[in-house]
This record gives C-alpha cells, sequence and structure tokens, in this order.
C-alpha cells in the first residue's frame, strides 16, 4: 500500500494516549509465521503468533518480530504498529544472552520512511492491520499471515 493510500485511512485522533506497554511476551522461534519483507533480502522476518496482542483502547498491535539470517543470527524486536497513522516503535530487543532489553526512549517512527528494512509496513500489509485500522482479533491477524491471498489489503 503506498503512503499516499494509507494516508487517505488515516485518522488524526487528538487525544490518544498509549496504554501502558506490557512486558515483552515470551516467544518460540519454532513456531514462527514468516513472510516476505523483500525479494533481495538476506534476512527472514517472522512473528510469533502467541506474541500479538491487540488493544482496542490505543488501538495498537504488539508484537514480537525475529529477523534471522542464513548463518543463523537473529534480531528479535518488541514492536508495536499504529495502524491509524502507520507509525511503529520497538520497545525491547532480545539479546543473545537471552535477556530482554528495554529501549531507553522508543519513539514512534513513520512505516514508509527510507530505512533499510521495512518490516513493520510489510507486516502491517500482510495481515498486522487492517488498512488504517485495528484487526478485530489475533485470530484474524494469524489467519491473514497463514494466507498470503488475506493479508494484502488493498
Amino acid at each position: 500500500m503506498s503512503t499516499a493510500v494509507w494516508a487517505q485511512f488515516a485518522v488524526e485522533e487528538p487525544e490518544w494516549k498509549e496504554s501502558d506497554v506490557p512486558p515483552p511476551p515470551a516467544f518460540d522461534i519454532s513456531k514462527l509465521i514468516t513472510f516476505e519483507v523483500s525479494p533481495n533480502s538476506a534476512l527472514v522476518y517472522g512473528v510469533d503468533p502467541a506474541s500479538i496482542s491487540i488493544t482496542q483502547n490505543d488501538g495498537l498491535v504488539r508484537y514480537v518480530m525475529v529477523a534471522s539470517s542464513a548463518s543463523g543470527t537473529r534480531n528479535v524486536m518488541y514492536e508495536g504498529i499504529r495502524c491509524s497513522t502507520g507509525e511503529f516503535k520497538t520497545y525491547a530487543r532480545y539479546s543473545p544472552e537471552g535477556r530482554w532489553t528495554m529501549v531507553s526512549t522508543p519513539e514512534w517512527r513513520t512505516m514508509f520512511g527510507n530505512m533499510p528494512s521495512r518490516h513493520a509496513l510489510r507486516f502491517a500489509q500482510a495481515g498486522g492491520c487492517d488498512n488504517a485500522a485495528v484487526p478485530l482479533s489475533v485470530n484474524a491477524v494469524v489467519r491473514r499471515l497463514k494466507n498470503p491471498n488475506l493479508g494484502m489489503t488493498q
């Protein structure tokens, strides 16, 4: 979805406030649902469906994202997407030693920026968002992630 198309769905919420961020959830590498971010990417991205949560009061989808290289190196991030504005935030990163490190000052960033990775945008398009709305349920997100024909919302 292009920035222009996303913008037509975006709704500005003047009194919006993010709810308290729950601690990073447990995740299981063996249960990741993977999706393509870029045909040229050497990384494989996936989300553990058990880590996905939706908070309707602030319209956020939170999840654990895993980026794996062919050599087995992994970047694991606890993130949130604000579907209504096309933004994402990284709350914490998982260390190779097996612990979460919270990001000191997490900030909302556009999913449409010129970043080396567009994983948050692809996750949103693959089912993490329903256009600019929060999906009705985690089951709906998982269904779309597992069926690429359902994931791309126009």
